[in-house]
């Protein structure tokens, strides 16, 4: 028993080191960044997990998925006296749903949160926080949806599991206290693209209610180019870093990452999707004051066949909204879209709202100057965990709902 426990602490101080060495040679924060040691600090403890739950799946104990899921679940949600809050299922789908005890003479708004965490990640228990915060301030009744999750339920699962809870609370909002007419989703990171293809899916729909909004947070919209200015400014900037985002999106198609290198060079796009594309994605559409920081173009690599028939079903809309037809965007609902300055994601919601913007959607942008990709989930944290940036973003995303 000694012996099984050294061997295993002595496993541990491995990963503890790889995970220090990797996150200090390939992280990079800004110096101008106010909050730059609790970053670093957010980075290597992030590292130490993934770390962790490689070693614990290759030595056969947990698989890697699983721990990562119990360590996201692992932050308690607060106590509160104000909410009630309860488990249903909208059909298939897991649902909570929180909403202020106090009388309301008049129907309130409903919110449908889908959750980050890349559709293999995250769940209603791991934003706890951000629902409760989100129905407290808003006073909105807010519907976490707990969708299937990859790779137990290969993509596309998670978008048809939040598709069926949404047509399912806009056909029942009564019910809750709900006006059917103020119905917004919402979501960040990976819940903010399951968000978009969500209102994208619906916009032909007659047979329920329109959606009023749709709220972005920092989406991943588009896997045609990962070279434009943000992913090269920010490769290195946490908490997601460039070879990150891919590592993990690969992961929730259950794709080989062999082919890492040759989706950094776009040898997955063929020509004819290249130009069919670039209309929409492109460094030219980004505004000259983003590319200050470095921004170089890229060379352009010949396409090969073997990699885009492996990897064409990413240039589905409801992996990649930005590539949805224009027939399709011009009918979305209005939109707040939050997009973060150290995010390789940024560009994606910078070309986005210019889409939207050229089909006349109104919408509500909220650029953070000192915003990461992840810093609004920290926002309801508490403990010193939360960063300015993400309390500003969760704040304005308040601000937007009780205009709705």
């Amino acid at each position: 028993m000694e012996l099984l426990l050294a061997i295993f602490l002595s496993a541990l101080t491995v990963v503890v080191a790889i995970a220090f060495y990797y996150g200090h040679s390939k992280a990079e924060v800004p110096h101008e960044f106010s909050e730059r040691r609790k970053l670093y600090v957010l980075h290597y403890v992030l590292n130490f997990a993934f770390g962790l739950a490689t070693f614990l799946d290759k030595v056969g104990i947990v698989s890697e998925v699983h721990f990562l899921r119990v360590v996201m679940e692992n932050v308690p949600p607060l106590k509160d006296k104000h909410l009630l809050i309860k488990d249903l299922r909208f059909e298939r789908v897991k649902v909570r749903i929180y909403q202020l005890k106090t009388s309301n003479t008049s129907q309130r708004r409903g919110v449908l949160y889908f959750h980050g965490g890349v559709g293999w990640l995250g769940s209603i228990r791991a934003y706890e926080r951000t629902c409760r915060y989100l129905a407290r301030k808003s006073n909105s009744v807010v519907v976490s949806v707990g969708y299937r999750l990859a790779p137990e339920h290969p993509f596309p699962a998670q978008f048809e599991d939040c598709v069926t809870a949404t047509i399912h609370f806009l056909r029942t909002a009564q019910d809750h206290g709900v006006d059917p007419s103020r119905v917004v989703i919402c979501g960040d990171s990976s819940g903010g693209t399951l968000t978009a293809a969500v209102a994208q899916a619906l916009v032909s729909r007659k047979d329920v209610p329109k959606l009023r909004a749709q709220i972005l947070i920092y989406p991943f919209l588009q896997c045609v180019d990962f070279n434009l200015p943000s992913y090269q400014q920010n490769e290195r900037i946490p908490i997601l870093l460039k070879e990150r985002t891919l590592v993990l999106g690969l992961k929730y198609l259950n794709k080989d990452l062999s082919v890492l290198p040759e989706l950094f060079k776009g040898r997955h796009v063929p020509e004819d999707l290249r130009l069919k594309y670039q209309k929409w994605v492109s460094p030219d559409y980004i505004p000259q004051e983003f590319k200050t920081r470095g921004y170089k173009p890229s060379p352009t690599y010949p396409s090969s066949e073997e990699i885009y028939k492996y990897t064409q079903g990413i240039f589905d809309p409801v992996f990649s909204p930005l590539l949805a037809k224009d027939s399709v965007v011009a009918q979305v609902p209005e939109t707040f879209l939050l997009t973060c300055e150290f995010d390789v994601l940024r560009d994606d919601g910078l070309l986005y709202k210019k889409r939207l913007d050229d089909h006349g959607i109104k919408v509500t942008w909220c650029h953070l100057q000192e915003g990461f990709h992840g810093t609004v989930f920290t926002a309801t944290l508490g403990g010193g965990a939360a960063f300015k940036s993400g309390i500003k973003g969760l704040e304005k995303v308040v601000n937007f709902l009780r205009l709705m």
